[in-house]
């Protein structure tokens, strides 16, 4: 950008020049004109490298990025820093230099000619209780309500299609995804941020600047104590009580004032009793006349995402993408009970429980490995049958086949083996209810017998094969899910805390954007292992 321009009653300035805008006549001039999508970066000013982060997540998202710098006095109790929080608007415009719009909104900008005490915090959306039963909540009452009310305000006027912020305040992160209107309606799409740390460890925070040498040397203790819980954590220790006390009293020791040290559910916010996958630990500490936050997200294992449906939804397909894009391994565990089906129909082995199925398991040496260019590869008894598998002899038998107890005691057993070190995608008909319980995201894709008959069609089609009539084929697969869901082992149905997703009518790539996204509400970007993160400075 090549210096910046105030906006009044004259031309919109030339491309390249950042807009700062003062009035929200002036933002509406702007918005007009400004043609195409909105992101929206929200700030409280006091601008570092986080935001600047944040500002370059919105640039590369495309659209026409607007920071709107705002301290909302809604979210501070009496008390609190709301007088002392740093405000240098000059610095502000310095730092957001890769902004199409700088919008500095007064108080009566957002709330009107109404006194926005903390009294009126309960005109905004309406919050779950249980999000804010702990960590910050029960210390700053009414904080989160303020929050609430403050960004549906902004959204309202900015109308974005995207909104980015970052993942420092994990709690606030997650009360604005669940509780706000224009998320929870997906008006827009929030796109989150991974924390950006100094050099000494202390995520970037506008309040960092409040805090003198000596007591920043203190505060660069927080993210040393969190270190040690993940290296208890690494070391084995899974009881939340240890790891809570081990960071407490670290910083008690260091003369830090620890409000909380709390592991929670990432999702939910509820406390974990027992680590088991990922977890939140947070913690806040008072640092002379600063108080900060930080967290840490614990891993047990690499996260699990269980994929459930019927056939003819999409399972497959979407495991694969979604395992790609996340970086995970794809477990197509439904080929696997299509390798068994094959070697029995190659074995005339009748399609049954007994003594000569059960020495068929025992002795098959089931492999699964990746292709060249990411595809599963099944093989059984040396023999490659990722093709074979996909015969309409072997669809047709699969129903019967995995509905035996014998095969599924030994093939659950084997992808339980694979889960015990997580970090996967895997896709059935009881992942999330008997396989991987403790999945991070339990998923189940549903479709009409309509639509999951005209694709079975279209891929019978492409592997060169005859597909039937319609007609059959949409009573083939209620017949399957009929058996699926009746029989006694294993039947299918819905994990109690999945969610269900619905691909009529949308692409594929929309149904992996929509579980990408319910993955990070439960992993964030910032805590994958497998992921490359910006480094600390």
């Amino acid at each position: 950008m090549n210096g910046h321009a105030v906006l009044g009653n004259v031309d919109m300035p030339t491309k390249g020049a950042m807009v700062i805008l003062r009035s929200n006549s002036e933002l509406d001039q702007w918005l007009a004109a400004a043609g195409g999508p909105i992101h929206f970066v929200p700030t409280m000013g006091g601008l570092h490298r986080g935001h600047q982060q944040l500002i370059r997540a919105a640039r590369g998202a495309g659209g026409r990025v607007l920071v709107s710098v705002f301290v909302n006095p809604t979210q501070f109790a009496a008390g609190e820093d709301f007088t002392t929080y740093p405000r240098h608007p000059d610095r502000d415009i310095q730092q957001a230099a890769d902004t199409d719009a700088v919008w500095f909104p007064t108080v009566e900008h957002i709330y009107g000619d109404a006194n926005p005490d903390r009294s009126h915090a309960g005109s905004g959306p309406p919050i779950k209780p249980s999000l804010i039963q702990t960590l910050c909540g029960p210390w700053r009452p009414g904080h989160f309500e303020g929050v609430l009310m403050v960004m549906a305000r902004l959204l309202e006027r900015v109308q974005p299609a995207l909104v980015v912020m970052g993942e420092k305040d994990w709690q606030q992160l997650t009360v604005l995804r669940q509780c706000l209107p224009a998320l929870c309606e997906k008006r827009c799409r929030l796109l989150p941020v991974p924390v950006v740390r100094e050099g000494d460890g202390l995520p970037c925070s506008s309040r960092n600047s409040r805090l003198s040498p000596s007591q920043r040397r203190q505060a660069a203790l927080l993210p040393q104590a969190l270190g040690d819980a993940e290296a208890a954590v690494q070391a084995g220790e899974r009881r939340s009580a240890v790891l809570e006390q081990l960071v407490r009293a670290r910083l008690d020791a260091t003369e830090l004032r620890v409000d909380y040290a709390q592991l929670v559910h990432p999702l939910t916010l509820q406390p974990c009793p027992h680590l088991d996958g990922v977890a939140l630990l947070g913690v806040a500490v008072h640092v002379g006349p600063v108080r900060l936050l930080d967290h840490r997200f614990l891993l047990s294992r690499q996260p699990i995402i269980a994929i459930d449906g019927p056939a003819g939804t999409g399972k497959s397909t979407v495991t694969r993408l979604l395992a790609a894009r996340l970086g995970l391994l794809h477990l197509d565990t439904g080929a696997m009970y299509r390798a068994v089906a094959w070697l029995m129909l190659e074995n005339r082995q009748p399609i049954r429980s007994d003594a000569a199925l059960q020495q068929l398991l025992e002795t098959m040496e089931l492999r699964l490995a990746w292709g060249d260019h990411g595809q599963q590869v099944i093989c059984i008894n040396g023999v490659d049958v990722s093709d074979a598998i996909r015969l309409p002899r072997v669809t047709a038998t699969v129903p019967r086949v995995a509905a035996l107890p014998q095969v599924r005691q030994v093939l659950t057993r084997q992808q339980r083996a694979f889960g015990q070190q997580g970090g996967l995608v895997s896709e059935g008909r009881d992942m999330g209810t008997a396989v991987f319980p403790n999945a991070e995201l339990k998923v189940y894709l549903t479709a009409t017998a309509a639509e999951r008959a005209r694709r079975r069609a279209a891929d019978m089609t492409q592997r060169g094969q005859t597909p039937p009539p319609l007609a059959t084929l949409e009573a083939q697969i209620a017949e399957r899910d009929h058996l699926d869901r009746t029989r006694t082992e294993a039947p299918l149905r819905q994990a109690e805390d999945g969610v269900v997703v619905a691909t009529d009518g949308i692409t594929v790539e929309q149904v992996v954007d929509d579980l990408e996204e319910l993955f990070h509400q439960r992993v964030p970007r910032g805590a994958e292992p497998w992921a490359n993160t910006e480094p600390v400075a």
